[in-house]
C-alpha cells in the first residue's frame, strides 16, 4: 500500500531536513527519507554536514587550536604550561559526542513537528512517488506526495590516478577518523576542504604537504586576501605547491607514494596518509529513475529554476545538487524557500549575499564581488580597508593577523562586497551580510556606532576608510 503525504523530502541534510521541518511547521503532511548510518548502523540524520564534515571538522580544529595555543600561544599572556601533550582517542571523543548530540537533536525536532522520518535510499519515481530500499535488502516501500523535494547532498570527487584505500588513501570524511597522527601527511587539493584538514593535522605535528593543480591559491577569494592567505599559511608550516598535477600514486609499505607535475618536471613525496580533497559532486546517481525525465547537466547537476524548481511539475530540488555554492547555509535557505513556496507564500533566496568561509586560524570570510570581479566587469568601485593590527581588541587577544575590505559602488555607496581574514571573521561577515540585504551603502555603516573595544570596530572603521575617514589608521588626504 503507497503511503501519501504532501511532501516528501529525500536527504536529511542541512538542506533537506530544514526543508522538512518548515513544510511541517507550514501544516503539511511531510515525510524525509535519508539512507545516512553512524558507526554502529543506526539512522543518523543531518548529511554530510553534521555527521562527516561541517561539524567534526571544526570540533577537531577547535581542539588542535587549543592544543597549539596551550603549547605555544600562552606565555605571552604569562602563562606557563608544561607536559601539553595530545589524547587522540579522547578528541576524536569528544568530536563524536558532538555529532550524535545533534543528530539526535534533529530526530527530536522531526517527532516535535510532526515529520515522519524513514531510514533507506529514496528514489524519484514518476507521478511523485518515491521508493525506499533499506540497506542491502530487496524489500521496498512505496510513498507518493503532491510535492517532492530532492535534497540528495553531494560527495566527495575523486582521481582515477589516487584510488582510496583503507586508512592511508582517504577522502575528506577518512581524515576525520584517523587512530594516529600521521609524521607525514600529503593532501590533494588546497581549497577550503584540504586547508581546514590541512591545519588540523598540522597542529598536532604533521608535517602537511598539499598539492594544488590550479596556478593560483583560493581564486574563489579576494586576490588580496588569498595573497596574504598563503603567506600566513606558509609561515605555519604549511607546504603549499600550486601548479602541481598529481598524476599517480602507489601504496608500499603502508605508505604513499605520490608523483606530480609542475613547471619544474616530475617529483614524488612519499607520506604516511593521503587526504584527496579535490571537491564535491552531486549525489545525483541513483537518485531518480530514467524514466521521470529529471533534467541534469553533464556534472550531475540538477536543473532548476530560480525558486529550485525542476523541469517536472511539482518537483523541486535544493542544496549541493542544484547551481550555486555547495554550503550547508545556502541549502537552508533553499529549503525554507521551496517549503514556503509550496505553502502557497512568496518566498526567494538571494545568492548574492550568501557568505563562505575557511575555518582556518586566522579564519577568511566574504560576501558578495571579489574586487578581482569588479575590475573585469569594469565596475566603477571604491575600497575600504582597516588591519586587525590596529584593533584594540585583538591586540588584546594576540590575535592581529589580517584585515577587513570593503568594496564599494562608486556612484551610490552601496556594498558591492566584503572580504575578511583575521580572528572571529566567521561571525563578523555576517554584519556584512546583514547590512548588503537591506542595501546598506558604507555611508549608513559609517553612521553606525559600534561597541568599544570589539573586532566589530574593525568593520566600521572599513567603512569610514570608503570614503578616507578611517580614524585609527592614518590614510592619505581626500577632499570631503
Amino acid at each position: 500500500m503507497t503511503k501519501q503525504f504532501d511532501v516528501i523530502v529525500i536527504g536529511a541534510g542541512p538542506a533537506g531536513y530544514v526543508a522538512a521541518i518548515r513544510c511541517a511547521q507550514l501544516g503539511l503532511n511531510t515525510a524525509c527519507v535519508d539512507q545516512w548510518l553512524d558507526k554502529a548502523d543506526k539512522p543518523s540524520l543531518g548529511g554530510t554536514c553534521l555527521n562527516a564534515g561541517c561539524i567534526p571538522s571544526k570540533a577537531l580544529l577547535e581542539s588542535s587550536e587549543l592544543y597549539e595555543q596551550a603549547r605555544h600561544g600562552l606565555g605571552s599572556h604569562g602563562i606557563k604550561v608544561e607536559g601539553v601533550d595530545v589524547d587522540l582517542a579522547a578528541m576524536m571523543a569528544r568530536k563524536d559526542k558532538i555529532v550524535a548530540d545533534l543528530t539526535e537533536g534533529i530526530a527530536a525536532l522531526f517527532k516535535a513537528n510532526g515529520v515522519t522520518a524513514f531510514t533507506g535510499h529514496g528514489k524519484l519515481l514518476p507521478k511523485r512517488q518515491v521508493e525506499i530500499t533499506a540497506g542491502d535488502s530487496d524489500a521496498t516501500e512505496l510513498l507518493a506526495a503532491e510535492h517532492v523535494i530532492l535534497a540528495p547532498g553531494s560527495i566527495a570527487a575523486d582521481i582515477a590516478t589516487v584510488p582510496l584505500q583503507a586508512d592511508i588513501v582517504v577522502d575528506s570524511a577518512g581524515a576525520l577518523e584517523f587512530t594516529k597522527v600521521p609524521k607525514r601527511l600529503g593532501i590533494i587539493g588546497a581549497g577550503v576542504i584540504g586547508l581546514e584538514l590541512g591545519s588540523v593535522w598540522r597542529r598536532l605535528d604533521s608535517q602537511v604537504i598539499l598539492l594544488e593543480a590550479q596556478d593560483s591559491f583560493l581564486p574563489i577569494a579576494d586576490e588580496q586576501i588569498a595573497r596574504e592567505a598563503l603567506r600566513q599559511f606558509s609561515a605555519q608550516g604549511l607546504d603549499i605547491r600550486l601548479r602541481a598535477r598529481v598524476v599517480s600514486s602507489e601504496i608500499k609499505d603502508n605508505q604513499v607514494t605520490i608523483e606530480y607535475q609542475d613547471d619544474a618536471g616530475t617529483h614524488s613525496e612519499t607520506v604516511d596518509k593521503l587526504i584527496v580533497a579535490v571537491g564535491r559532486r552531486p549525489h545525483t546517481h541513483g537518485l531518480f529513475a530514467k524514466e521521470t525525465g529529471l533534467l541534469l547537466d553533464e556534472w550531475g547537476v540538477v536543473h532548476v529554476d530560480e525558486h529550485c524548481g525542476t523541469n517536472l511539475p511539482g518537483v523541486y530540488a535544493i542544496g549541493d545538487a542544484v547551481r550555486g555554492p555547495m554550503l550547508a547555509h545556502k541549502g537552508s535557505h533553499e529549503g525554507v524557500m521551496v517549503a514556503e513556496r509550496i505553502a502557497g507564500q512568496e518566498s526567494q533566496v538571494n545568492y548574492d549575499t550568501i557568505p563562505s568561509v575557511i575555518y582556518t586560524l586566522p579564519e577568511i570570510a566574504w560576501i558578495g564581488k571579489t574586487e578581482q570581479a569588479l575590475k573585469t566587469a569594469g565596475e566603477d568601485y571604491r575600497v575600504g580597508q582597516f588591519p586587525f593590527a590596529a584593533s584594540g581588541r585583538a591586540r588584546a587577544a594576540g590575535h592581529t593577523t589580517g584585515l577587513v575590505k570593503i568594496l564599494a559602488d562608486a556612484a551610490t555607496d552601496r556594498l558591492l562586497g566584503v572580504h575578511m581574514m583575521g580572528p572571529h571573521c566567521s561571525e563578523l561577515i555576517a554584519e556584512a551580510g546583514i547590512a548588503m540585504e537591506l542595501g546598506a551603502s558604507s555611508e549608513d555603516l559609517a553612521m553606525t556606532t559600534f561597541a568599544h573595544p570589539t573586532l566589530s570596530e574593525s568593520f566600521h572603521e572599513a567603512a569610514l576608510a570608503v570614503s578616507g575617514r578611517a580614524l585609527h589608521i592614518a590614510q592619505a588626504k581626500r577632499r570631503r
